[in-house]
């Protein structure tokens, strides 16, 4: 008897799903055109139509070290991973991002800085200038203060890094700088029990108000603050029992702030899950919020964003699983889009961070007007 020819079987569970456009309602949907940056996509930029199609593709130097946006003069805004930035812990080089570049859609480069210090998020701001976060260590009297946190992770040196908001010009000249620890006291911003201790609190998420308040994520502490640039004060602060471990805080009309919180270790519950949460900054009380029916369904342990779309819905980056979709505000999923690109980290990532990736750090929604180059 002949035994029936075996094909094998896909080991990445992801791709054994479906990828791709998954769902579109073009009646309620926003439309548009979407763009992100695979984190193991080798420096590929994506712009895909409302169909799921790609209709534009940037090849960039490097790999994405974080984000990519579209800026208003139609080029790219690229946050590269820096090869050869300041290590300064194993897992530093997550999170890192450091060579920026501006590339018009042929993709020629216009526009280079780089920054060995710099992690997480970085804003292309409408002046030109490129807002974003550098580690630097927290001073000994400082450091002394850390709360929380698990000891054991605590560095061979002992160094507690800490965050720098730096705004450069076009020149990559310094015109504003804000550090973190002179204006908040890490005795009052504990880390979570069981988070690594060597970087306090961890600003990965940046913008700035209409009233020019710059909004800072704090991942380690879970929480939001808002900065007056011109005092350097904390205006106000939502804390771990509004957010958990959350991203991409920005503001809506009417004063409201809506980011992706992540929901690792939130307060009351023992299954996590993650929404996309807009809240009164004065109260802390939600505003809206979007959870999947099936809460666990959606879930991003790491990076994620939310954006409002200009017909009300909002656009969301599942990032640790390449999902981006759009909701109405009665929470119905009208768009879905799975990247179907999957790689492995490149080492030493590949040791912290396992298996085939088609992860992104933040998605973003354009218009047709805002891409009219196509």
């Amino acid at each position: 008897m002949t035994r029936p020819e075996t094909k094998p079987v896909e080991q990445v569970t992801l791709r054994r799903r479906r990828t791709g456009l998954t769902a579109h309602d073009p009646v309620r949907s926003a439309g548009g055109y979407t763009l992100f940056a695979g984190q193991t996509a080798e420096g590929r930029v994506d712009l895909v139509d409302i169909d799921g199609g790609l209709a534009h593709r940037w090849q960039m130097p490097v790999r994405a070290g974080r984000d990519a946006v579209i800026l208003p003069n139609g080029n790219l805004g690229y946050n590269g991973s820096h090869a050869s930035s300041a290590a300064l812990y194993p897992a530093w080089d997550l999170w890192h991002g450091g060579d920026f570049y501006e590339a018009t859609p042929s993709g020629e480069i216009v526009w280079r800085h780089e920054d060995i210090f710099h992690h997480h998020d970085a804003q292309w701001l409408a002046n030109g200038n490129l807002l974003y976060t550098v580690a630097a260590p927290l001073p000994a009297e400082k450091a002394a203060r850390v709360q929380g946190g698990d000891p054991r992770k605590d560095g061979a040196d002992g160094v507690i890094q800490s965050d720098i908001v730096r705004e450069v010009n076009r020149k990559g000249e310094t015109v504003w700088e804000w550090r973190i620890w002179d204006h908040l006291d890490p005795a009052d911003f504990p880390i979570h029990a069981i988070f690594d201790r060597r970087h306090w609190p961890m600003i990965n998420g940046l913008s700035v108000t209409s009233g020019g308040l710059v909004l800072m994520s704090l991942r380690t502490t879970s929480g939001v603050i808002a900065v007056d640039r011109l005092t350097g004060k904390v205006v106000w602060h939502v804390g771990p029992d509004v957010v958990a471990q959350q991203h991409t805080p920005v503001e809506m009309e009417g004063g409201s702030v809506l980011c992706f919180d992540n929901g690792n270790l939130r307060q009351g519950s023992t299954s996590p899950f993650s929404r996309a949460l807009e809240f009164d900054p004065t109260t802390g009380k939600t505003v809206w919020s979007y959870t999947d029916p099936m809460p666990p369904s959606f879930f991003s342990p790491y990076m994620g964003g939310c954006q409002r779309l200009w017909n009300g819905n909002t656009f969301i980056c599942e990032s640790a699983f390449g999902r981006l979709f759009e909701v109405t505000p009665e929470g119905e999923t009208v768009w879905e889009y799975v990247i179907p690109d999957f790689a492995e980290y490149p080492e030493p990532l590949s040791k912290f961070i396992l298996g085939a990736h088609n992860s992104c750090f933040r998605a973003h929604r354009y218009k047709q007007e805002q891409v009219s180059w196509l």
